[in-house]
């Protein structure tokens, strides 16, 4: 049906007339609703569980009656997005989106500091403002299980695939991705990707400019130049910061076994754990701030990403536990908000604690410096 997108396939996220095949797959997926069920009734989630699953199947099956279409999905997951800010944090606010035009596609290049909270946040804005929500850039290794690749195409995540490890492979899949961005962009819809991979653990904002080379592929195969190409995409920087980061301890601790013993082994769930913990964990305030699209032509894939760099660093939203930690005066720095940073560092280690109060004092430092 989907002719024209099906060199796609592997890689894009699901179009409206899969959408319903995707939901009765997730309805039949044991996993998936073993996991609901631990998650809703965790009292019942031993011996009894079995008996529960079709009670619950049949739950999802009325809930999700009605969601046909990608539009459905982005309306349901806007409900949740309304729940989850309404029980996890102290307010959303947004900047710059009144500088974009809501019938433009844009290239969102974000600073990375949570999986699923980071996109979430940036789409939870363009909503409110009336702008089409973004296609989600993400990589392969979160999508372990079948339902979570279920559940991210559903959302307009498309698939970066970084498992590939033959370099014919690898070349060949950077390629598709560069070209599946075009193809986004030149269609109408906007696209969201982290400025490297991983998340920015230390609190240290900073592009890579493999991501950069990776969007220029296709401008190569249509023979133009980094200067001629790159305009053609409308990139924009953001910037999303988070007044408390709910994984902070836990960044804090694996760069902490990292310094020490030279290593880290990241559990099974480890990242399944990292998104619930940023999605349900307290951030109290967020802001996320859209800046100005980049059209004067630049060189190169480093001076690109040393704009992206300055435009983050300069926007991001710094708030009084930032300033604490890079031990800067401010007004909003009070007695409550420092007893509250004292608080969260004293129960931990020596070690971890000091690079955790880096990670805060991080973007306090390198507006400063700018």
């Amino acid at each position: 049906m989907h002719t024209d997108n099906d060199i796609y396939k592997e890689i894009r996220p699901y179009n409206d007339d899969e959408v319903s095949g995707a939901i009765q797959r997730l309805v039949n997926d044991k996993e998936f609703t073993t996991a609901i069920l631990n998650y809703r009734f965790p009292q019942f989630s031993g011996v009894l569980g079995w008996l529960l699953i079709p009670l619950i199947k049949r739950f999802l099956i009325n809930k999700w009656s009605n969601v046909k279409t990608v539009e459905d999905v982005q309306r349901q997951v806007s409900k949740y997005m309304h729940a989850t800010i309404n029980q996890s944090c102290d307010g959303v606010t947004c900047t710059g989106l009144d500088k974009l035009d809501p019938n433009k596609a844009y290239l969102f290049v974000s600073n990375h500091r949570d999986i699923a909270m980071d996109p979430a946040m940036v789409n939870w804005c363009m909503f409110q403002k009336k702008f089409s929500t973004v296609r989600i850039a993400i990589g392969d290794n979160l999508l372990k299980k079948p339902c979570a690749t279920e559940l991210m195409r559903l959302n307009k995540s498309f698939i970066v695939k970084r498992s590939a490890k033959a370099p014919r492979e690898v070349l060949k899949s950077l390629g598709l991705l560069s070209s599946y961005i075009s193809n986004s962009l030149e269609t109408g819809n906007p696209v969201w990707i982290a400025q490297k991979e991983g998340r920015a653990k230390d609190g240290n904002d900073k592009t890579d400019p493999t991501i950069l080379k990776m969007f220029f592929m296709e401008g190569r195969k249509r023979k133009q130049s980094f200067t001629e190409f790159m305009p053609s995409l409308n990139i924009v920087p953001i910037a999303i910061s988070y007044e408390n980061d709910p994984c902070d301890v836990a960044k804090a601790n694996e760069l902490y076994q990292k310094q020490t013993s030279g290593s880290y082994e990241k559990g099974e769930l480890e990242d399944i754990d990292s998104i619930i913990q940023g999605i349900v964990g307290q951030k109290r305030r967020i802001h996320v701030s859209f800046g100005d699209v980049i059209k004067d032509p630049i060189e190169t894939p480093e001076e690109l990403a040393v704009e992206i760099d300055r435009q983050i660093t300069a926007n991001y939203r710094l708030f009084p536990a930032n300033y604490i930690a890079a031990g800067i005066e401010h007004d909003s720095v009070t007695p409550e908000e420092k007893a509250k940073f004292d608080e969260k560092l004293s129960p931990l280690p020596l070690g971890v604690a000091t690079i955790l109060k880096d990670m805060y004092a991080y973007p306090a430092r390198k507006q400063l410096e700018s």
